[in-house]
This record gives structure tokens, C-alpha cells and sequence, in this order.
């Protein structure tokens, strides 16, 4: 395993982040723990979670599960890093949710009791909290990177001058700021290129692609279609209306010898801005398949042809819509 820099920082972490949100929903703890260890074994580890996941208001099922991997022992905290975040509702009151410096204390203390950890090694927000002045949220994680309970500050779903207004304000602070950015980024939804992936260049801050094979629908979908397998309403909806771009994506791929799924993470992995793809496995074989795109290098012919079938935005802006 070749590990990269998050963004800016020193951290080494795996090209591929495991992905957690299907333990407990659609994966058993017992599978969920044999995932985990397969993928330490892998050499993975970058672990991504988050204190909403599980979808049981209040109680962090998934980060339980991590927690009660973690507790076995045999160095598996030591050997992970571990990025969880903070935002989404946890429980009834006006004040279990957002930004507050009173809801990120209360819910970074939450999120290491159930994690059965001393220290969050990546706190990320899980999305802007316009009513929350910068000067609050950065007061509160300067104060938990001084305790020792958070190292490093990362963003999700961000706007691109969300990250820059937040950076700009930690400078004032002589505070780190963010270092990495998750944001839904893969062939069928490239919007991020416009503003978000430039100003985390220029920040330098890792970023983290959500839903790299587009919720299944760059993963094979077709084939799985004609083996037999039922997509969901949804899915099945997506890929009526994307169903030309999938016949000659799928085509290609053939032409490549190359898995689909494995052609959509090759693709993000290419983009230097790009620290690691998440990678949420609900099965062994799902976490052990995606390993072939760390070998995989798609040449300048195959990513015009990508660019032809998936085409982006135009690139940056404002080149990319104003010229």
C-alpha cells in the first residue's frame, strides 16, 4: 500500500477510505468487525463515520460498532485513522444539532465515549451552519485540539467559499483550519470541479469523494441488470435516464478489461486534489474488489473518452461558463 498525505498535513493514510455508513443499517456487527480487519489487513487505514450513522436519533450506532471493534483490541485504534463528524441531529432538543460550541463539545464527548477512543483523528463538519459565526466553531475546536481530543479539522458537503471564509478566519486565529474536504464527487456528478476541488488546491485540503460509483450506478449496473438483479425504484429511475452514458460506459470498460466500479475510483484516484475515495462496503467482496484500482492507470486516450461519455462542468470557474 502506497499511503498519501491528507491534503496539506503530514498524516499517511490509505488512497482508499473505508466507509462505515452501512454498518449496523445493512451490515451485522459481527460482518462489520471481519470488513474492518479484512481491511487493516489490506493496509487500509483511513476509517470514515459519523455520529448520525446507524439512523437511530441520538445513538451513534454505527460509531458503537467501531467502538466495540476498537475495544478487542490488538492495536486496531493505534492503527487506524478515524474521521467522524458533527452536525446532524442527535436528539430532541434546539441545541442537538449544528455548530454550536455547545453541540460540538457535547457531541465530540459523545462521539469518543462510543468510540471508546481518547482522540477523534479527523473532525469534520457534515455541512455549513450559516447561523453560527466562524469565530464560535473555530473557538471550539481550537479548544478540543488543545485537549487532545481532536487533531485535525476537516468540512463535508461545503460550498467553495464556505471553505475559503473558513480558512480565512482560522488564519486570523493562527489556527490550522481545514485540511480536508468530503464531498459527493464522481463521473456522473462533477459540479464540485467548478469552485470546490480549485479552492481546496489552493488551501490544501485533501479531498474525500462520497458516493464514487454514483450509488451504484458506475459500478456495473447493467450487467447486474441482465444477470437478473432488481434495482431499486430509484436506482432504476437513474438509470433510465442516464442509460446511453452507462451502455458506452460500460462498453468501455469491457474495451479496458477493467471493472466498472474499478474505471470510476481510477479516474477520481488520477486527480492529484484527491486524497481518497470512500469505499462503503456492505460485504467482504465489496471491499476487497476495489483494491484493483490502486494498480489501475487510465491513460490520457481512456480519460478523454471518460471526459466524452461522464463531461464535467467545463472545468474551473469562471472559465469554465463565463468564456
Amino acid at each position: 500500500m502506497d499511503y498519501v498525505r491528507l491534503g496539506r498535513t503530514g498524516l499517511q493514510v490509505s488512497p482508499l477510505c473505508l466507509g462505515t455508513m452501512n454498518f449496523g443499517p445493512f451490515t451485522s456487527e459481527e460482518d462489520s468487525f471481519a470488513i474492518m480487519d479484512q481491511a487493516l489487513a489490506l493496509g487500509i487505514n483511513f476509517f470514515d463515520t459519523a455520529n448520525v450513522y446507524g439512523w437511530k436519533l441520538g445513538q451513534g450506532v454505527t460509531e458503537q460498532i467501531i467502538g466495540r471493534w476498537y475495544a478487542q483490541g490488538g492495536g486496531r485504534r493505534d492503527k487506524t485513522v478515524i474521521a467522524t463528524k458533527v452536525f446532524g441531529r442527535m436528539g430532541d432538543g434546539p441545541n442537538d444539532r449544528r455548530l454550536s460550541a455547545y453541540h460540538i463539545r457535547r457531541a465530540c464527548e459523545e462521539s469518543l465515549r462510543r468510540l471508546q477512543t481518547d482522540h477523534i483523528d479527523l473532525y469534520q463538519m457534515h455541512h455549513i451552519d450559516r447561523d453560527t459565526p466562524w469565530e464560535e466553531v473555530w473557538q471550539a475546536m481550537e479548544q478540543l485540539v488543545r485537549e487532545g481530543k481532536v487533531l485535525y479539522v476537516g468540512s463535508s458537503n461545503f460550498a467553495g467559499w464556505h471553505i475559503a471564509q473558513a480558512n480565512e478566519a482560522a488564519a486570523q486565529r493562527h489556527f490550522m483550519g481545514l485540511v480536508s474536504e468530503q464531498s459527493l464527487y464522481n463521473l456522473n456528478a462533477r459540479m464540485v470541479e467548478l469552485e470546490v476541488l480549485p479552492v481546496c488546491a489552493a488551501y490544501g485540503l485533501g479531498v474525500i469523494p462520497w458516493s464514487p460509483l454514483g450509488g451504484g450506478l458506475l459500478g456495473g449496473v447493467l450487467q447486474k441488470e441482465a444477470a437478473g438483479r432488481r434495482a431499486s425504484e430509484q436506482m432504476q429511475k437513474s438509470i433510465d435516464k442516464h442509460r446511453p452514458q452507462i451502455e458506452a460506459y460500460e462498453a468501455f470498460c469491457a474495451e479496458l478489461g477493467e471493472e466498472p466500479a474499478n474505471v470510476a475510483l481510477a479516474w477520481l484516484l488520477h486527480n492529484p486534489v484527491v486524497t481518497a475515495p470512500i469505499i462503503g462496503p456492505r460485504t467482504m467482496d465489496q471491499l476487497t474488489g476495489p483494491m484493483r484500482a490502486l494498480e489501475l492507470t487510465l491513460s490520457p486516450e481512456a480519460l478523454a473518452r471518460l471526459d466524452e461519455i461522464w463531461p464535467g462542468p467545463g472545468g474551473a470557474a469562471p472559465e469554465a461558463y463565463a468564456w
